[in-house]
Parts: C-alpha cells; structure tokens; sequence
C-alpha cells in the first residue's frame, strides 16, 4: 500500500469529513465520507490524499480503519495508488451517483454571467508589459525584500508607504502644477476604492452628485451604490458646464469630473468652465472629484494644470493612478485631500481594509525616485502616439470617410463617430459584425442622444492587432452604411 511508503508521512491536507451520522464501522464511516467527497466535488481529480497516519490523527480512528478505506477507494475506481507518491483521487471521477445527496452538500453552482476582462485590441485600461519597466520594478522590489524596512512587519499609516506618498508629491508638482502635502495623499486600492472612500465620507444617501454625461460609467455606479441621487450634466466642448448642473441641481453635494481629458469625449475644460465649476462649489460648500486618469499621457504641448492646482478654496479632490502609467495589476491609485477630510478619510481607510501594502509601495517609490518611473513614460508616450496615429488612419481609410475620428492630443482612448443620420441600433451592429472590444458611446451616456460612435482604447496592444481591429471596424462600417457612402464621399 502507498499509505505505508518510507516517505516522511505529512498531511497534504485536512480533509472536512462529517463522520458521526454515517452507519457502520469506523473503515466503512471513512469509506463512505470520502466517496461522498469526491463524487461531491469537494475532493478534486488529482489530488494527493493525506496519509493513512495523518488522516487516522486528524478523524480520531484507528490508522488501519483508514487503510481499509483507501483500499476499498481503489477497488471503487475513485483512488489510485503512485509508487513512492502515496494515494490521490482517480485522474477521471465518475460523477453524479451521490452530487446533491444527503451524503454529501452539492457543489456550489458554476458561476455564470462574471464577464472575463478584455484584452483584445480596443479594450480600454491596457498597458504593455514593457521590459526595461519590469526590470526596474523588479530591481526596486528586490532591495526592499534585501534591506526591509521595519514597517512592512507592522500595521502601516492608512495614507500609505511615506515614500510612496513623498514622490507622487514631487510628481504632481512638477507635472500637474498641483503643489502638495505629502501628509494629505490617500493611497488607494485604484481610484474606484477611492471614489467609495469619498462617497462614504462626504455623501447621504439622497445626496445629488453631478455627474458628466457622457462619462464614466463605473463612476456613476460607484456613487449609485452609496445612495446618491445622480445629475447628468451636459459636456460639450468646453467640458462640464456648471450653469447646466446649477440649474439642475444647484445644492448638489458633490461634482465628478475629468477637466483634463473628459472621458469619454476627450475635450479639455476650459479655464472659464473651471472657474465657474469652483465658484458653484464654493458657494453650495460641495466638494469636487478631479479623476486625473490619464494626464501624464500628453502628445502636444506642455503639461495641463490640473483643476486642483487653481483651487484656492480646498474644494477639489484629487485622485490618480498607476493602472495607466505602470499596469492594473498593482492596484495602486492615490487621491489628494483637502486638509478638512484626512482625517475622515484615515478613519474610513482604517475601518475598511486598514492600510495599502507597504511592500509594494515602496516598490513604487523607488521606482520614481530612481528615474525609471520617468523614463518609462517618455518611452510610452512615443508608443502609444504611434498607436493613436495608426488607429486614426487606418479607421479613416477602411471606412472611406464614413467614420469621423477625432486626433486627441492626450490619453489613451479616441472617438470614432458615426455620421448624423445613422439608423438607431447601427453601433450595435457595427461592433459585432467587426468583432472588436471597446465601448459604444452611447453606453457612455445617462440620458439618450448625441452623436454615436465607438470608444476605442489603443494602450496595451501591438499595431498588428490594432490596425486589423481598425479595418475590420471600418468595413463593417462600410457595409452596414453603404447606402451612406456616396454621401460620404461626395
């Protein structure tokens, strides 16, 4: 028998087996409770079974009682025995006889209707895994598992690693104009996490909350979800327009905004409309949500300042992230608070998860301070340029004018716009005969109208993928507008 191999016994597992209300001898009870594991699921194909000491201590039997089980499992067919390796559930499990018995709990149903992510070109919030990052990344990681500091073996500050908080300061300053305490940024689990921090903080349920229209969607649901009555208010080119949201709900408790690149149309707010949208907060005592998502993403002309660096009241808050600039996979983003909230926001912070990692935060922050974290942006701006660039010309020439693309000088996503005239349900159409990812503009949208057309993401894929995505997107245009086209062309 396996059970009786040389090897040094040692528990794979604890195996959760229910033995009193079976019938029988203590092998039988074993028996019957680990059939009824494994042709309940609970026991997957494969698995290395504990050994016969290990188990016989763990369910309180005899060592021999749990033998004669294994053997009678592999006389069943539900076991099998590797020389040397011990006993494992059969590679290939007869299923059925007891799933859903009262031997054994049914598996938990299949998960169904939990949507994979993206990745496919035009898939917005992708980044290229570039080489020479990972290489600084892993670099700043290693020196901090070398020389830890004391603080990773603790519970931290919930603002996050002091380092981390120090450099994104010196970020902003210089890029964004937005001076700083390094005491009043957040680290955050993505700006979402930050977001619900400040609904908790700042919001009642029945609160109105000025959203963009169009704009982001997991924004809005985010402050849905805490309660807030949500304003669509009208952007156009010059941005959110504040006279609209004053009308609409002049007392709103808070506003949500994207001045620097308004997701998803792309425009810049005006300093007029930023003007205003400070006076509106400054006489309703409502707070401002600067979502900064992309802004180090710049192709023409010298750094935006951003809304929060004009704002001489300590209305603004602003939030950042790293999923654009280094990848999701960190889950790190930061907001900067006016002085009033930190400390709400700590406390809020160090209710729900208590405080970001340190360890990879002082990954980051090494990463910044070294350099790499700079040089690593200028190399992406010249890519994703290039990516934008071939995106924009091959969607004009596949499509033979019909699509309307707009250049944006900043970001990682671009507009390519249907022609007025379009039948309703046409975008739909035209995204699934193509076969592409990306967002219609009209799921963009609160209220219904406007232009339609398709949000396309360009970061994070090669130009083989996009520009194929790109003609495949142009003729199904072609096609589905075809009695458009000499209109187009003429």
């Amino acid at each position: 028998m396996p059970t009786t191999s040389r090897r040094p016994p040692a528990a794979v597992l604890d195996i959760p087996l229910l033995l009193e209300d079976l019938p029988g001898s203590h092998a039988q009870r074993v028996h019957a409770g680990l059939r009824a594991a494994i042709l309940g699921g609970r026991l997957a194909a494969g698995l290395r079974l504990p050994s016969s000491r290990a188990l016989a201590a763990q369910l309180g039997v005899r060592r021999n009682a749990v033998v004669a089980a294994y053997e009678q499992l592999l006389s069943d067919g539900l076991a099998e025995a590797r020389t040397g390796a011990g006993t494992f559930v059969a590679a290939h499990v007869p299923h059925g006889a007891l799933r859903g018995s009262s031997r054994g709990p049914a598996p938990a149903p299949a998960v169904t209707g939990a949507a994979r992510p993206a990745h496919a070109p035009f898939a917005l919030g992708c980044t290229h895994p570039d080489a020479r990052l990972l290489q600084h990344f892993g670099r700043s990681l290693r020196r901090q598992l070398a020389e830890p500091d004391p603080g990773h073996f603790s519970y931290g500050d919930p603002r996050g690693d002091a380092a981390l908080r120090q450099a994104i300061a010196l970020h902003l300053a210089a890029t964004r104009g937005l001076a700083c305490d390094p005491a009043c940024i957040l680290v955050t689990s993505g700006t979402l996490h930050a977001l619900r921090l400040c609904a908790e903080i700042l919001l009642r349920p029945g609160d109105a909350v000025w959203m963009e229209d169009p704009g982001y969607p997991a924004a809005r649901r985010t402050f849905e979800a805490a309660g807030a009555r949500i304003v669509p208010v009208p952007v156009d080119a010059a941005g959110l327009d504040a006279a609209r949201g004053r009308d609409r709900a002049p007392m709103a408790r808070l506003a949500y905004v994207t001045p620097s690149h308004q997701f998803p149309t792309g425009v810049t707010m005006s300093m007029a409309r930023r003007m205003a949208l400070l006076e509106w907060a400054r006489d309703a005592g409502a707070w401002v949500m600067e979502d900064d998502y992309d802004s180090e993403f710049r192709y023409a002309g010298p750094p935006l300042t951003a809304l929060a660096g004009i704002d001489g009241q300590a209305r603004v808050i602003y939030t950042g992230t790293f999923s654009k600039t280094l990848f999701a996979g960190l889950r790190t983003a930061y907001a900067v608070l006016p002085a009033e909230l930190l400390p709400r926001a700590m406390a809020a912070r160090a209710a729900s998860d208590r405080f970001p990692p340190s360890l990879a935060g002082a990954a980051i922050a090494g990463l910044m301070s070294g350099g790499g974290f700079a040089a690593h942006l200028r190399r992406m701006r010249g890519r994703y340029r290039a990516a934008r660039d071939l995106v924009a010309e091959t969607l004009l020439r596949a499509s033979a004018g019909l699509l309307r693309v707009p250049v944006p000088d900043q970001g990682l996503h671009l507009l390519a716009l249907l022609p007025p005239g379009a039948p309703p349900g046409t975008d739909r159409a035209i995204r699934a005969a193509a076969g592409i990812e990306g967002w219609l503009l009209s799921e963009t949208r609160i209220e219904p109208g406007g232009p339609e057309g398709f949000v396309l993401g360009y970061s994070g894929h090669s130009q083989t993928a996009l520009k194929r995505a790109a003609e495949r997107l142009g003729e199904a245009t072609r096609a589905e507008l075809a009695f458009m086209a000499p209109v187009a062309q003429g």
